[in-house]
């Protein structure tokens, strides 16, 4: 097998295994796209994506395009000449002169076994259904939203305790080997991309800060499904005496209590909802770091009746 001219295009962490399997296959990296730095920390200081600095150490040359529609960057991927472009979380969208450039164009990994969950939360949006599985999907990009035809799949079980974080982790290295191996097929022409089905097609849009807001009314069931899925972003969230308050998972609780309503013990804190019970874990107030929801409780010097809302 000839190995290919390779560009990857990525941003965030959940990239770096993909970028690293890339690195050590036997096709050619020749350069990374990436998004421009942005302020980080406290001090807000510019830095680079971790696919960026990740490109730093690797030796190769970065792409980090306002957007890539830009004439210059777009005469830059082409004295790059690459034959395909993999693409893992890259967060922009391509326009049609971009997708032209390389001949295999550019093959998208994608967390979810598509037409399932197109958007740009597939995870979060699978645990938060309920799904029992889920996995990854290689496919061609094209105008429409996640809709190009696909090349592999592989698939990976969601657990009961799983947060996005968990399963996002497991998605990015057993992805990274699919997308080699779509990449391998690509070079020796094993491979030909199949349209996607045109039902069962469901859509992931980002999950905002409004979102990750508990309704207790909810059955428990439900919130636990809904604080996983928003852990660690963008975080799930309650109220106490008017002042925001950061979910960590849950875990369930014996009998019921009025929704939102809380019972604080030496060692646990349970509130109510919808139906059963639930164990606060870990809790973060305004401007304080996170604790168990015990210590919470007790620094607030909770006898019980209070109500989160």
């Amino acid at each position: 097998m000839n190995g290919l001219r390779v560009v990857f295009a990525g941003t965030p962490e959940a990239a770096l295994p993909s970028l690293h399997a890339v690195a050590v296959s036997g096709h050619d990296l020749v350069g990374v796209v990436t998004r421009p730095d942005a302020p980080t920390g406290r001090g807000r200081r510019l830095a680079g994506s971790p696919v960026a600095e990740a490109a730093v150490a690797l030796g190769v040359p970065i792409l980090k395009p306002r957007h890539p529609r830009d004439a210059d960057f777009q005469a830059a991927l082409r004295e790059l000449a690459p034959d395909v472009c993999p693409v893992v979380a890259y967060g922009a969208l391509l326009p049609p002169s971009a997708l032209d450039i390389p001949p295999h164009g550019w093959v998208n990994l994608h967390f979810s076994l598509l037409p399932a969950w197109r958007g740009a939360a597939p995870v979060q949006r699978s645990i938060w259904a309920g799904d029992d599985v889920t996995g990854a999907t290689t496919f061609r990009i094209v105008q429409e939203l996640d809709a190009g035809p696909t090349y592999g799949v592989m698939t990976e079980t969601i657990r009961p305790d799983d947060t996005a974080g968990d399963l996002l982790g497991r998605l990015a290295e057993g992805g990274a080997e699919l997308l080699v191996a779509t990449l391998d097929g690509l070079a020796d022409g094993s491979l030909e991309a199949r349209p996607q089905a045109g039902d069962d097609v469901s859509f992931a849009p980002k999950i905002t800060v409004a979102d990750a807001r508990v309704d207790w009314t909810q059955a428990s069931a439900s919130i636990d499904r809904q604080v996983r899925a928003c852990t660690p972003a963008p975080g799930a969230w309650t109220t106490y005496a008017g002042e925001r308050v950061k979910l960590g998972p849950l875990t369930p609780a014996d009998g019921r209590l009025p929704p939102g309503e809380i019972v604080a013990g030496k060692a646990a804190v349970v509130v109510g909802t919808g139906t059963a019970a639930l164990r606060l874990g870990d809790v973060q107030a305004v401007g304080k770091r996170a604790m168990p929801a015990a210590d919470w409780a007790r620094g607030l010097r909770l006898t019980g009746g209070e109500v989160l809302e």
